[in-house]
């Protein structure tokens, strides 16, 4: 991820335009990105600095690259790498002893004459037979402490030139998030998912009901006023690749700009061509959900209709979201969670959560692994043991009535 001095945007009417390389306008760029992944593969034991510069002498005659983009582009290179690092102190003892050693033939010359009688060569190869060591070690790790000199021992890299290039188009819209002053996601699809990453980042937001299968997300930015901090900026950044690996959403936020003293708008949407590193998020959290999802099919079986994670129940910032919800032709709706995977921090937050929501209408399926560790509810929950018998929903079904 991008630090903040890193970010590129554009301004027009109101609006901030985090910098995005496009195949159309930047096709060059895609030559570019596959010669910096050839500069890292091939650069194991090279320095932080010499990498840098062979990244830059890349756009040497290119005119459409600011030196921030450049910059840009090693500090997500370096995200994939690993460099070798001085943890105990090493060179900074090493130092002392070569710097003690020289300082007593001060100044040192290329070539002695009669006002200065110490050579270079001559005074490093007798430091480097004092130590035991060739010089070319110790020019090595004499400033390996020092992050510019850092060598680079492995490179994980991008799994092409196109990733590398989408990588950057979404770390500059993360940039742009750290002046966030709020954040509304509209969510029609993998709602629930959505709120699964937002939770994890652990973003304070609250959910409104906006329609039939449609949820608006607010959540609070770390540029508001009630909470300004780099550590949640960072936070509803990270969030940022988990939201574009999602479908059917659209994002608005508000920035507030130091440079420019005034608060702009940035907008997206899961249309907008921005690609995640995230993989897609799984439809089905379980096997038994798909199962069942596929043996009930897209009709409805006896009037009944299943909907995927069609419900969102909220209580302040206590959230449940159904695995399903069965619709019926007369009006009736029944909720469905499956509690198969377990830990016992598991089941008991699962309990709290059932009871909170024990007004609604819940069918509970349980797996027979589970037994008795589930406190009671109120309802008889369906046991399974490898998945859910279609017949079993239904008969259970019908005993909710109108």
């Amino acid at each position: 991820m991008l630090t903040r001095d890193l970010a590129i945007a554009a301004y027009d009417a109101g609006r901030i335009v985090p910098d995005r390389l496009a195949r159309k306008t930047h096709r060059q760029y895609l030559d570019y990105a596959e010669r910096m992944l050839e500069i890292y593969r091939g650069g194991i034991g090279q320095t932080r600095r010499q990498l840098h510069r062979a990244v830059g002498a890349v756009f040497g005659n290119e005119p459409d690259c600011p030196a921030r983009r450049i910059d840009a582009f090693c500090k997500l290179l370096d995200d994939v790498a690993t460099y070798q690092r001085d943890t105990r102190g090493r060179a900074a003892a090493l130092r002392r002893d070569v710097f003690h050693a020289a300082a007593q033939r001060h100044p040192l010359v290329r070539q002695a004459d009669r006002l200065f009688e110490y050579e270079e060569a001559r005074v490093k190869a007798e430091i480097a037979g004092r130590l035991g060591r060739s010089w070319d070690e110790i020019d090595r790790e004499l400033f390996a402490d020092v992050i510019e000199f850092h060598r680079l021992v492995g490179f994980e890299g991008y799994p092409s030139a196109a990733a590398l290039l989408a990588r950057y188009n979404v770390a500059q819209v993360q940039a742009a998030l750290f002046g966030a002053v709020s954040m509304t996601v509209w969510a029609t699809d993998q709602f629930k998912t959505i709120l699964r990453y937002a939770k994890l980042a652990r973003l304070m937001h609250t959910i409104t009901r906006t329609g039939e299968g449609r949820y608006c997300l607010r959540f609070d930015g770390p540029a508001s006023v009630l909470r300004r901090t780099r550590r949640y900026g960072a936070a509803m950044a990270r969030f940022l690749p988990a939201l574009i690996a999602c479908r059917g959403w659209r994002m608005h936020a508000v920035i507030q700009t130091r440079r420019r003293g005034y608060q702009v708008r940035l907008g997206l949407s899961s249309q907008d061509g921005l690609h995640s590193h995230l993989p897609p998020p799984e439809e089905f959290d379980s096997s038994v959900e798909q199962g069942l999802a596929q043996k009930w099919g897209p009709a409805p079986r006896e009037g009944w209709l299943l909907v995927r994670e069609g419900e969102i129940l909220h209580r302040g910032q206590k959230v449940f979201v159904p695995d399903f919800v069965f619709r019926h032709d007369d009006g009736r709706n029944v909720l469905m969670e499956i509690v198969g995977f377990w830990t016992p921090e598991y089941l008991q937050v699962k309990y709290e959560t059932l009871r909170a929501f024990q007004e609604h209408r819940i069918l509970l399926a349980v797996a027979s692994t589970v037994g008795q560790r589930l406190p009671e509810l109120p309802g008889e929950p369906i046991t399974f043991k490898s998945g859910l018998l279609v017949r079993d929903v239904l008969e259970r079904l019908q005993t909710f009535s109108p």
